[in-house]
């Protein structure tokens, strides 16, 4: 019985305990150039273009570490190159839900970061170049990578080179985008 009372005092107490684990809350919107590449290397120009954009939920453990719930939409269209047969494509529609890590230089005004995670693609993606020919639709696994800069006093602004690795649809897909930082109040 005493065991049962110390349990249950204990999840009160804990209950009402802020942890300070997160130090900053805070809503990112990115919007971009959105295109999309298959995994063959070649010397031609088998890619799609178009537009890309994301929300992320930031939750910053310490200046140089946060964890970044994502969820995101990326539109591709193939385009045609007159030097390549007209079937070949690189198509990407999908939207993007995962979780990323992000490691920065906590640099004042410029601090470059890199990210990587793991998420869920739903929507469709076509492959079709000289050595492969997928067409994928459903929901398709991918891995989050970025490089950028977060810029500005209090860095609210973000410059990335961001990309989804697409294994089973054997291209990935990415953006030049541009971000801004909307802080909450904890």
């Amino acid at each position: 019985m005493k065991k049962t009372y110390f349990l249950i005092l204990t999840f009160l107490v804990c209950n009402q305990i802020n942890a300070q684990l997160i130090k900053e809350k805070s809503i990112d919107v990115s919007v971009g150039l959105g295109y999309s590449f298959p995994f063959d290397d070649y010397d031609t120009d088998i890619y799609g273009s178009g537009f890309y954009l994301q929300g992320e939920y930031v939750l910053n453990v310490a200046s140089w570490i946060g964890f970044r719930p994502y969820a995101g939409l990326i539109l591709t269209k193939s385009v045609e190159n007159k030097r390549l047969p007209s079937e070949y494509k690189s198509n990407a529609n999908a939207f993007l839900v995962g979780g990323k890590a992000r490691i920065k230089a906590p640099i004042p005004w410029v601090a470059p970061y890199i990210e990587v995670g793991i998420g869920a693609s739903v929507g469709s993606f076509k492959t079709i170049t000289p050595k492969t020919h997928i067409e994928e639709s459903g929901v398709l696994a991918h891995i989050p990578f970025s490089i950028g800069l977060e810029l500005g006093r209090k860095h609210n602004f973000d410059i990335a080179f961001t990309y989804y690795d697409h294994e089973s649809a054997q291209q990935f897909s990415g953006a030049f985008a541009f971000g801004y930082s909307i802080p909450l109040d904890n």
